[in-house]
């Protein structure tokens, strides 16, 4: 789940952080309020889940409040288009008005795992304000990281090192190993899977503060964290996808004409894959998991077939805990109920897989059953054409 950057912002100022006074606004009349109250110059940023809002015209300086609330009528309800939101872009419907500071330098601070340790790796750079993939692809070696022994956090010599590294002064180094270490507190204490700052700056006097920040919170420890699932905004995220997650199904919005009904994550992998090996392309793909019944199957095929590119469906079910002949009846209610009009292809496995095929030819209805995976490939690319 991913979050506002006032939302990240107050989240790390409970961990002792330094951030600016800013205040979020949903209205003109709130953005020239709050550039009042904050006083001097302020900086008006649109709050989509998506970088690069600067250079679509996303975050602007205001020298007093009167030009806050020229820029916030303008960038209030616009449609917000950056290399993160695709072309379609996303509508901002808030604001974060906040003070400006006199920045000496741009640094960058981020946290999130390394899957080729299995370890939680800190990274910091000296190169802050650009685009860090740019930076890791192009300057790799200006990307400074440690790795985080599991239980002890980063650790103070840790940052430190990190600090002295980007070339941080010594009078401003123990502020900065403050701001570190409270990162890393803030990234484990929310069950993140990304936290980061970018800028984190010096100012002229020599104090640090976090200037802009991201996280990414874990969807399957929220549980643990009731207060933080209030941040969710749905506005910010598919239709498809919020409404998949209310029957507890996994839904994932692509740009082919195929959609793709699975059980099991790396199975949704190896179907996307074949499919594109065959020369076609996923239109979404929708995990139902192992325990899905016949209403969930139902649901899922509406989710599907709500998307108006899709020009044919596979169905590729390993029968495990969701036995095949459960899966067969979900389909055929589904078929019936929604009046399907594209192919469906189906290629199954497993439990009760005769039982399953025999639903299916008795059904009346046009599937297409497949041998394997490839042949469901093959097929149902050659009818989505």
């Amino acid at each position: 789940m991913k979050i506002h950057e006032y939302q990240a912002k107050a989240l790390l100022a409970q961990y002792g952080v330094p951030v600016p006074r800013g205040k979020a606004v949903f209205s003109v009349a709130e953005a020239e309020a709050a550039a009042r109250e904050l006083g001097g110059s302020v900086v008006v940023k649109a709050q989509i889940h998506a970088g690069g809002r600067g250079k679509g015209g996303g975050v602007k300086l205001a020298k007093d409040a009167a030009e806050a609330a020229a820029h916030a009528g303008k960038i209030l309800g616009m449609t917000l288009i950056t290399h993160q939101t695709g072309p379609e872009g996303r509508v901002v419907k808030s604001l974060l008005v906040e003070e400006t500071l006199p920045i000496d330098r741009e640094l960058y601070l981020g946290m999130l795992l390394d899957r080729t340790t299995g370890r939680n790796v800190f990274m910091a750079s000296a190169a802050g304000g650009m685009d860090i993939e740019e930076v890791a692809a192009n300057t790799p070696e200006k990307i400074l990281k440690e790795s985080i022994t599991p239980g002890l956090g980063l650790t103070a010599f840790q940052a430190r090192k990190l600090a002295f590294g980007m070339g941080i002064p010594a009078a401003s180094v123990p502020a900065a190993v403050n701001a570190m270490t409270a990162l890393a507190k803030a990234y484990d204490g929310a069950d993140a899977t990304l936290a980061e700052i970018n800028p984190f700056i010096l100012t002229k006097d020599g104090k640090v503060c976090a200037l802009d920040a991201k996280f990414t919170l874990d969807d399957n420890a929220l549980y643990r964290h009731k207060e933080l699932m209030e941040l969710r905004d749905l506005n910010e995220e598919d239709p498809l996808e919020v409404e998949a997650s209310k029957f507890s199904l996994n839904y994932i919005k692509l740009d082919g004409n195929i959609a793709c009904m699975v059980n099991g994550a790396g199975l949704a992998m190896a179907t996307m894959d074949i499919i594109n090996y065959a020369g076609g392309r996923a239109a979404n793909f929708l995990d139902v998991g192992g325990g899905a019944n016949a209403e969930q199957i139902k649901n899922a095929f509406r989710i599907l077939l709500a998307d108006a590119g899709v020009r044919a469906v596979l169905i590729n079910i390993f029968g495990g805990i969701l036995r095949c002949d459960t899966l067969a009846t979900g389909v055929v209610g589904a078929a019936r109920d929604l009046n399907v009009k594209v192919p469906i292809v189906i290629r199954m496995e497993g439990t009760n897989v005769e039982q399953g095929r025999q639903i299916l030819a008795e059904s009346g209805l046009n599937f297409t059953v497949a041998d394997g995976m490839k042949d469901a490939a093959e097929k149902v690319v050659r009818l989505a054409q």
